[in-house]
C-alpha cells in the first residue's frame, strides 16, 4: 500500500479493505476529473497559497487551543479544547468548503451542489459560493429543515436555494442520495462533499483540506505544553470529517490515543440510535465500502440522533479502518449524555458547543485519564443552532 499524505491509503482508494468508488457509470468521468485534479493541485504552492491566506484572513485560523481550567477539574486531568467553534461560520466545516470551492473554480465549475445535516456545511458552502460567486445548491432532509432554521435562514440569506428533502427518513443519508442524483443529471457541476464518506478521492480530499486542525494543535501543544502530541484527542464521527482532521497528524504516533464519539441516541440495543460501528456491519453506501446500518438483505436501516450531524447510517471507511485494525477507540455517546455534557461545558466554562461537539465532550465520563494526561477535545462547533433542543430538553427537565 502506497500512503498518500500521511493517510493509510492506497491508488484506488482503499483503506485495508474499506473505500473505493462504487458509483454509476455516469459519474465515472466526473470522479476521474475530480482525482487528476486534486492531485494536480494538492501540492501546487498558488493553491495552496491562496487556500491558506483566506484560512488566515477570512476563516481566522488558527483556531485557539484553550486549557479549560474548571473542565479539567472537573475530571483530573488537563483538558484543551481545540475551538473550532470560533471559525467564521461557527464550525469546522469552512476549512473544507474553502479548498474544495477553490478546487471547483480551477476545474472551471460554476454550479456547486452539497449535502448537509445540522447545516453548518450548507451554511459553509454557500458562504464561500457567496464570496467567490459561484451558484449553489443545498440538499437538506425535511427532518433537520425543521430542526435547523437558523442554518436555513443563513444559507438562503446568503444566496443558496436550499432544498428539502422529503425521502427516508428525512435527515443526511437522504439529503446525501438526492445530492448524489442532481450530479449524475448535472455531470458539469462540482459536488462539495461535508465529510469523509463517499467514493475515492473525497474521504481522503476531506481529510487532508481538515487536517489544518491536528496541524496547528501540534505548535499550540508545543507552545503550552513544552510537546508536540497529547495523550489522547477525542473528537464527535458521523461520517467524520471533524475527527479526521483532529487526527490526522498523529495517526502513526502510538502514543496518541485516539478516540472517536458516536451518536448511540436513546442506546445503542434500543434501534434508536446512530453508531454504525457497533450497530452497523460491513456494506457500501454513497459509494464507498465502509460500515453501514443495515438489514441481512442490505436495506439501511434509518438512523437516529438528537444531532443532526451526527444522524447517519455510515462512517467514512478511514474511521472504519482505523476502528477495526484498533487505532481509534470507539464510545457510543447517548443524546442523555451529550446534552448533559453541553450544559456542563456551558455553566462551567461559558462555552455552548453544537450538539455534535456535546458527543466527544460526553466522552469523558466513559473514559479514565491520569492527572498529568494532556487531553485534546475537538469542538467542532458552536451550539446557536441547537438552542431550540437544548431549551426544550432543559424546559422538560424542569417539568
Amino acid at each position: 500500500m502506497r500512503f498518500h499524505h500521511d493517510l493509510p491509503v492506497d491508488d484506488a482508494g482503499y483503506y485495508g479493505r474499506f473505500g473505493g468508488a462504487y458509483i454509476p457509470e455516469i459519474l465515472h468521468g466526473n470522479i476521474e476529473r475530480l482525482t487528476e485534479a486534486y492531485y494536480r493541485y494538492i501540492d501546487d504552492e498558488e493553491f495552496n497559497a491562496e487556500f491558506r491566506g483566506l484560512l488566515r484572513d477570512y476563516v481566522g485560523r488558527p483556531s485557539p487551543l484553550y486549557k479549560a481550567e474548571r473542565l479539567s477539574a472537573r475530571y483530573h486531568t488537563n483538558i484543551y479544547l481545540k475551538r473550532e467553534d470560533l471559525n467564521h461560520t461557527g464550525a469546522h466545516k469552512i476549512n473544507n468548503a474553502i479548498a474544495s470551492v477553490l478546487l471547483a473554480k480551477r476545474m472551471g465549475k460554476r454550479r456547486i451542489i452539497a449535502e448537509t445535516g445540522a447545516g453548518q456545511h450548507g451554511v459553509a458552502t454557500a458562504t464561500v459560493c457567496a464570496l467567490m460567486g459561484l451558484e449553489c445548491v443545498v440538499y437538506m432532509g425535511a427532518t433537520d429543515v425543521a430542526r435547523q432554521q437558523p442554518n436555513v435562514e443563513r444559507m438562503k440569506m446568503l444566496g443558496a436555494r436550499v432544498v428539502p428533502v422529503s425521502s427516508g427518513n428525512m435527515t443526511l443519508k437522504d439529503a446525501t442520495n438526492e445530492a448524489i442524483r442532481d450530479w449524475c443529471c448535472n455531470p458539469d457541476s462540482f459536488y462539495v462533499i461535508g465529510s469523509t464518506v463517499g467514493p475515492h478521492p473525497y474521504p481522503e480530499m476531506v481529510a487532508r483540506f481538515q487536517s489544518v486542525i491536528s496541524e496547528e494543535m501540534i505548535s499550540q501543544l508545543g507552545e503550552q505544553t513544552g510537546r508536540g502530541y497529547p495523550d489522547c484527542v477525542i473528537a464527535c464521527v458521523g461520517g467524520g470529517s471533524n475527527a479526521a482532521g483532529a487526527f490526522y497528524h498523529f495517526i502513526d504516533n502510538q502514543a496518541v490515543r485516539l478516540v472517536a464519539a458516536e451518536a448511540a441516541g436513546l442506546g445503542v440495543d434500543t434501534g434508536m440510535t446512530a453508531a454504525t460501528m457497533q450497530a452497523g456491519s460491513e456494506g457500501i453506501i454513497h459509494g464507498a465500502r465502509t460500515m453501514v446500518m443495515q438489514t441481512a438483505d442490505g436495506q439501511i436501516v434509518e438512523p437516529y440522533s438528537v444531532s443532526a450531524g451526527l444522524d447517519y447510517p455510515g462512517i467514512g471507511p478511514l474511521h472504519a479502518f482505523l476502528a477495526s485494525t484498533g487505532r481509534t477507540e470507539m464510545v457510543a455517546v447517548t443524546d442523555r449524555q451529550a446534552l448533559d455534557a453541553a450544559l456542563t461545558l456551558t455553566r462551567l466554562e461559558g462555552i455552548i458547543p453544537a450538539l455534535e461537539s456535546a458527543h466527544a465532550l460526553g466522552a469523558l465520563d466513559l473514559l479514565e485519564f491520569a492527572p498529568d494526561d494532556v487531553v485534546v477535545v475537538n469542538l467542532s462547533g458552536r451550539g446557536d443552532k441547537d438552542m431550540h433542543t437544548y431549551m426544550k430538553y432543559f424546559d422538560n427537565e424542569k417539568a
